[in-house]
Parts: structure tokens; sequence; C-alpha cells
């Protein structure tokens, strides 16, 4: 996604925020543009939690007040991007490995809303990018052998930026699992899940409420049905 449409699709977000609300914020460049709109419109009246320590930075630099997300059990409406949606409202969501708190807000959120560009919207998810799962340390081996019977393929996230395997915010292993076509998508994520030691997936079956899709002609909104 270019910047413009970025800031296009960040600016979608801003007619659904009311006063008083608790509102939840993913991270990526689209969700900073949000915070910044939301700052230029004097959006004053609203709390915000965040599993992201970059969108929490811009928030508190912008006078919000950020809520830890295990001090709240309900959040009014939640916004986030992905790199993939299909028609069907189930996302892919693989970068910055913070998915299951995502996921978590997601789940509190009355309205969990995706803000995404044309390109970034597949007619049915083809996993050209990995599902992200997180899992405690000692489950590696035994993942990665359940993974293998589903058809798939994982291997510890690693990055150049770091030593040794990328590890999640709450200490566990990032582990890709990589697969190239998948019929049932709901039954595959329910399966992965149930893998003994796997705390959560970065694919998004049940949460996504709305997706708001730009492009440079303008926007279109799609709704769960």
């Amino acid at each position: 996604m270019d910047k413009n449409i970025k800031m296009i699709s960040a600016k979608l977000a801003l007619p659904y925020i009311k006063d008083n609300m608790i509102v939840g914020l993913g991270g990526g460049t689209t969700i900073g543009y949000v915070v910044n709109f939301m700052e230029k419109n004097k959006v004053s009246k609203i709390k915000i939690v965040t599993p992201s320590e970059h969108t929490k930075e811009l928030c508190m630099e912008a006078g919000y007040e950020v809520i830890d997300t295990g001090m709240v059990n309900h959040v009014d409406i939640a916004f986030d991007s992905c790199d993939y949606v299909d028609e069907n409202l189930y996302a892919l969501k693989s970068g910055g490995g913070i998915h299951t708190d995502e996921k978590l807000i997601a789940r509190m959120a009355d309205d969990y809303i995706l803000l995404v560009d044309e390109s970034k919207l597949e007619k049915k998810l083809s996993f050209v990018t990995p599902i992200v799962l997180e899992c405690i340390p000692t489950a590696r081996r035994y993942v990665e052998m359940e993974v293998q019977k589903l058809g798939g393929k994982a291997s510890p996230r690693t990055s150049y930026a770091k030593d040794g395997f990328t590890i999640s915010d709450h200490g566990n292993l990032l582990m890709d699992a990589e697969f190239e076509e998948v019929d049932d998508i709901p039954l595959l994520n329910q399966r992965l899940k149930n893998i003994c030691g796997v705390v959560e997936t970065s694919l998004f079956t049940e949460e996504v409420t709305k997706v708001l899709v730009a492009s440079n002609e303008g926007y279109k909104v799609m709704k769960r049905c």
C-alpha cells in the first residue's frame, strides 16, 4: 500500500470513532496515520488499548490515555491492518508477531475493522505469506510434526536483527507455517489451535466484522453477513 492509499484508508476510521469509546488499535503504518488523523481532527474523549509499542508511543505523544489490555474486558471498536483478507472476511496477519494480543482485542471489540487497500483483497486467501503460530518454546519439534501432518511446513521465525529465533512479547516462540493451498480455512485454523503448545494463530476467521477497502477511486465497505 503506497503512502497516499494508506492515508485514505486511515481517514476511513474517523467516522466510526465516538466520544467516550475504548478504541483498540493494532500496529503498522496505516494505524499510525489513524492516530495522526485523530489528533488533527481533535478526537479527544477516548481511551486506547494496543499491543503495539510503536502505536502506544504515538498515542501517548498525541495525549491519549493508553490502557493496558489486561485491564479491560470490553472494547467498543478496534482498527487494524493485515497482509491479506478475502471475501469471507478471513484475514491473515504475518508481520509484527503481536497477533495473539491483536486477536484478544478483536474478540473484546463490538466492531473489529480492517483498513486495507484493494491489493490486499483476495477472493479466497492464497496463503502467499505464512500463518504465524505463537508456541511455547518446548513445543517446537512437536508443532513442526503436527503442521506437516496438516499438509504444511513450520519453522521458527528468525530475523537478521537478532541472533537465534524470534520471540514474542510473551516469551514464546514465533513459528511460520507455510501452506500452498487450503480448502477449508476455518477448519485449518481450528486444527492449528488444537495442536498442544500452540497459543494462537495469525489467521483470523471469526473476528473481522468490517473491511474498509481503499483505492485511488474511493472506497468500499465489506461487512460480515
